[in-house]
């Protein structure tokens, strides 16, 4: 999932566009993107569009619900929940209880309706307080699959500066390692600068090198980008190859570190490798022959 692109829920005209554009997923919002008087008529349409969609479809659908202190909440995970909906966007998360309390309310609705592949959950930080126990709100519950960052409630309220690259590398840090405690994803945010291009690639690329696997796209202009800079490049597939193929090897032998290419190589380097393989495939820039111990 390199880029989700953020769809308005009170504007299904779009959704089908969406669907067809090069996203790799659409996140259709219920949150701020539509206006109070139209919560009840965006989120039918809505549901009504999940389960419209085809099972053999490739791309991940995600709904950002109201959040849980808000009249809506109940009504969006009623309304959505079922074939369709691969992710819950749980927005201004702040604790631990708060992801609890989301993914109880998801099972009830599981149970009721007989749900066989429940949703994940993708809380957001966004908040102070979310930022600092961004750890507890990834480990909270198994539902919880990533964390994705958001700029705008983070800095903007308190007057920090959203296009410092000082600022945005603190805050991307300490949410890849808060994921990597629960061994979930981080996903990067959203850029509302929609014209300032060379600042997104540069975002984005400062996000890859510390393990996000996406971000967040307000505008289709911004897809193409972000798409180029979460895909694994040759050197990187290449080495990768390489590395997987030795761990083959160094099995046989029983030997735990050993070099590639002049690099030491170890377990990490290894399950590095199998990540980068495994986005290559579903890319289809590699194709996997059996045994080759990608998984």
């Amino acid at each position: 999932m390199r880029c989700k692109l953020f769809v308005p829920g009170s504007r299904p005209e779009l959704f089908a566009k969406a669907m067809a554009g090069e996203a790799d997923a659409i996140s259709i919002d219920l949150e701020d993107a539509v206006d109070e008087s139209r919560k009840d008529e965006a989120r039918g349409q809505v549901a009504a569009f999940l389960r419209a969609l085809p099972a053999d479809r490739t791309k991940t659908i995600i709904v950002r619900v109201n959040g849980i202190d808000t009249p809506h909440f109940e009504k969006d995970i009623a309304a959505i929940s079922g074939p369709g909906l691969d992710l819950v966007n749980l927005p201004m998360t702040s604790c631990g209880d708060d992801v609890r309390h989301a993914a109880a309310a998801m099972a009830r609705v599981d149970r009721e309706k007989g749900v066989a592949h429940p949703a994940g959950i993708l809380a957001n930080i966004e908040t102070p307080k979310a930022f600092r126990l961004a750890a507890e709100i990834a480990c909270a519950d198994r539902r919880v699959a990533g964390l994705q960052l958001g700029f705008g409630d983070l800095l903007e309220p308190y007057g920090i500066e959203r296009y410092d690259p000082r600022v945005v590398l603190h805050f991307q840090l300490g949410v890849k390692i808060a994921a990597a405690e629960a061994g979930v994803f981080a996903f990067d945010s959203a850029m509302a600068d929609v014209k300032n291009t060379d600042f997104l690639r540069q975002e984005a690329e400062a996000a890859r090198r510390l393990g996000f696997i996406g971000k967040s796209a307000i505008h289709p202009s911004q897809v193409a980008i972000i798409n180029e800079v979460f895909r694994p490049t040759d050197a990187e597939i290449a080495h990768s190859l390489k590395v997987v193929a030795s761990a083959k090897e160094a099995a046989v032998k029983g030997v735990g570190a050993w070099t590639v290419d002049g690099k030491m190589i170890d377990a990490p380097f290894v399950a590095r490798a199998r990540a980068i393989l495994r986005v290559a495939e579903k890319l289809g820039l590699v194709a996997r022959e059996a045994g080759t111990g990608w998984e």
